[in-house]
């Protein structure tokens, strides 16, 4: 009897498999009724599966919301809704224990890729040189795996574009999967020197990127001033190493920028953003000094003003 029992759970694991299978090929496709259905059946197979009960729950989220993506305009529209409803699942996944990454990744695959479908369609009868419009065929392709497809588009984005902290965040992360990691760090910190608030912490994933998030996670800052304190960490923690000249322009609003923080500060004491915002701006004027070879006593008096602001990040920073 004990023999027959484990002979028939070997065999209930071996269909379980197959079913699942079956499903996350499905889902890639984008038949979310038949995966739906390979689901279900797995549940009559084995109804405690964690796997199977949180995968069906994925699927579920996915089919109600692709039955409703041609009620949009257009195919930049259809793109825009696929990609605001990733942001959604991503919530509804607090939610859902036990999800498995071969189901994320074909759901990934799926959704990314019908976005990006709709938003190349988009671009053969308008303008594809819209940098939105590359930015969000260079985000489908950095989804999907494609870093180097990916990176092309985003550059395109950011030379329209330069001063736009979110596509040049996206190529940074493209160019850490790329290995190209002293690039990335470049742009990563112009990046959050432009607008912190710009960027979207969760569509970044390299290592690089989110070791630093998940550290100043751990400080219990609230999230929009968390992504502020964000480049100040980056440098303290060698992140952000990759320094670079600034151009003369650059330099005058660079001083103008701190200039106004300054006033701000004084002004604006419960506004929590400012001071790491201005800190960091302190940190590439002290980079200027450093490059230029300047006196010391200018470093020495933008310290000073650090170590007014925050005394644990001077210290961090000074020794």
């Amino acid at each position: 009897m004990e023999g027959l029992m484990d002979g028939n759970t070997r065999h209930r694991s071996g269909e379980l498999k197959e079913l699942l299978s079956a499903a996350y090929t499905r889902t890639r496709d984008g038949d979310f009724a038949g995966a739906e259905l390979n689901l279900e059946e797995a549940l009559r197979t084995d109804f405690e599966d964690e796997e199977v009960i949180s995968s069906l729950k994925c699927v579920h989220f996915w089919k109600e919301r692709f039955d409703r993506v041609d009620e949009a305009a257009n195919d930049f529209e259809k793109g825009d809704f696929l990609l605001r409803e990733w942001k959604a699942f991503l919530l509804f996944l607090n939610r859902v224990p036990g999800a498995v990454e071969e189901c994320l990744y074909a759901l990934r695959h799926c959704i990314f890729g019908a976005a990006l479908a709709a938003y190349r369609r988009f671009a053969q009868n308008n303008d594809g040189n819209d940098p939105e419009l590359q930015y969000r065929i260079g985000l489908c392709l950095k989804r999907m795996g494609d870093y180097q497809n990916a990176a092309e588009y985003l550059e395109l984005a950011s030379a329209r574009d330069g001063e736009n902290a979110g596509y040049l965040a996206e190529l940074a992360d493209c160019y850490a999967f790329l290995n190209e990691v002293r690039v990335s760090k470049v742009f990563f910190r112009e990046a959050f020197y432009i607008d912190p608030q710009g960027i979207d912490l969760q569509s970044l994933e390299s290592l690089l990127i989110r070791r630093l998030i998940d550290e100043v996670g751990k400080k219990n800052y609230p999230p929009p001033v968390a992504q502020e304190w964000i480049p100040v960490f980056g440098v303290i923690y060698g992140v952000f190493s990759v320094k670079r000249e600034l151009r003369p322009l650059e330099l005058g609003k660079l001083r103008q920028g701190i200039f106004s923080l300054e006033k701000r500060v004084l002004e604006e004491p419960e506004n929590d953003i400012l001071v790491p915002r201005l800190i960091n701006r302190y940190f590439w004027l002290i980079d200027h000094y450093v490059n230029i070879r300047d006196s010391r006593p200018k470093i020495d008096e933008v310290l000073e003003k650090i170590k007014a602001l925050d005394q644990q990040v001077y210290e961090l920073y000074a020794n």
